[in-house]
């Protein structure tokens, strides 16, 4: 099976939960998904680790205990002789290459990571559910024509989903250049065919719907239908999505931050950018680059935990 048929068939399979689950009982679609989650041990680990992270990026740059950018401690840090100061009662994760407190960049540098992935998500969510949209309402209400519009729309898509999410984000970073919204756009580019697949495809599992078809009997004009019936019902797998690219984009971002194409100014804290800063002193002070590695790999968790457990409590064959 190829990388694309197997990306997309991922997506159909999510797009087509809400239909299928509402077929099934009569009870509310989210009162039951919410029933299953709060009995969810994997979904309340995330929902912990999400709260905590984002509790720290708002309050992070009020209680870090030191400037984030000043080199307070420069005189004590000699990174051309392999001397570091590890952990201490002053400075908990220690010092960085340039005299900085390392525990209060990752405070600082949290709320950071958090506006990159978000801001990328929201990107794709928004670029990807109006071409979503367009797709499928043509596919669902448009006759032979919209048949035509949403294969062409589809086919683009499709190519976009065939390519690596990564190589795709540093083509587009290297094309616009080194800067945070370069970032933003990049890996919101990567989210744009995954939310327009997805919306495409739960709307044309909602085209088919008792009241899709009594809307249409009645006479109801086919614009109102797909903004008043069709897509409104079509977002619950969309919500689902974009708690898990939440964590692709923290990850993608960190790795585009890594290459060097991130933020151009060092001094700014972010977590892709530490790590980058760390890797070479690595053989010397490990702790340096471990504290944003976990940082990265414990919130993409969060989001990938509460995502899966939302995805199972909408999909009965995952149903335990």
């Amino acid at each position: 099976m190829s990388l694309v048929s197997t990306n997309t068939s991922k997506i159909d399979r999510l797009a087509e939960l809400t239909a299928k689950t509402e077929t099934a009982s009569g009870a509310s679609l989210w009162r039951e998904a919410m029933r299953r989650l709060r009995a969810s041990k994997m979904a309340i680990i995330g929902a912990v680790i999400i709260g905590a992270f984002v509790l720290l990026a708002v309050i992070g740059p009020w209680i870090a205990p030191h400037s984030p950018t000043d080199q307070t401690w420069r005189g004590e840090v000699f990174a051309n002789r392999g001397a570091f100061v590890g952990a201490r009662a002053e400075n908990w994760f220690g010092l960085d290459h340039l005299g900085r407190d390392t525990f209060s960049r990752m405070l600082v540098g949290a709320r950071q990571t958090l506006l990159v992935g978000v801001v990328s998500m929201l990107i794709g969510l928004l670029i990807g559910a109006v071409i979503g949209l367009i797709s499928g309402a043509a596919a669902t209400l448009g006759g032979r024509a919209g048949q035509r519009i949403d294969d062409a729309v589809m086919r683009v898509t499709d190519i976009l989903l065939a390519l690596p999410s990564l190589l795709l984000a540093v083509s587009v970073a290297a094309v616009m250049g080194q800067s945070l919204t370069t970032v933003m756009i990049a890996v919101g580019v990567v989210q744009i065919p995954v939310f327009a697949r997805l919306l495409r495809g739960s709307m044309l599992a909602q085209g088919g719907s008792d009241y899709v078809l009594a809307a249409r009997s009645l006479g109801i004009r086919k614009r109102r239908i797909v903004f008043t019936q069709i897509m409104p019902n079509s977002l619950s797998p969309v919500i689902v999505q974009a708690t898990l690219s939440l964590a692709t984009a923290i990850i993608e971002a960190a790795a585009l931050s890594y290459l060097g194409l991130g933020n151009p100014d060092p001094s700014v804290p972010e977590w892709g950018v530490m790590l980058s800063q760390a890797e070479r002193f690595f053989e010397h002070a490990p702790m340096m680059s471990v504290y944003p590695a976990v940082g990265i790999i414990v919130t993409a968790l969060g989001f990938t935990l509460l995502g899966e457990a939302m995805r199972e409590a909408l999909d009965p064959k995952l149903r335990g």
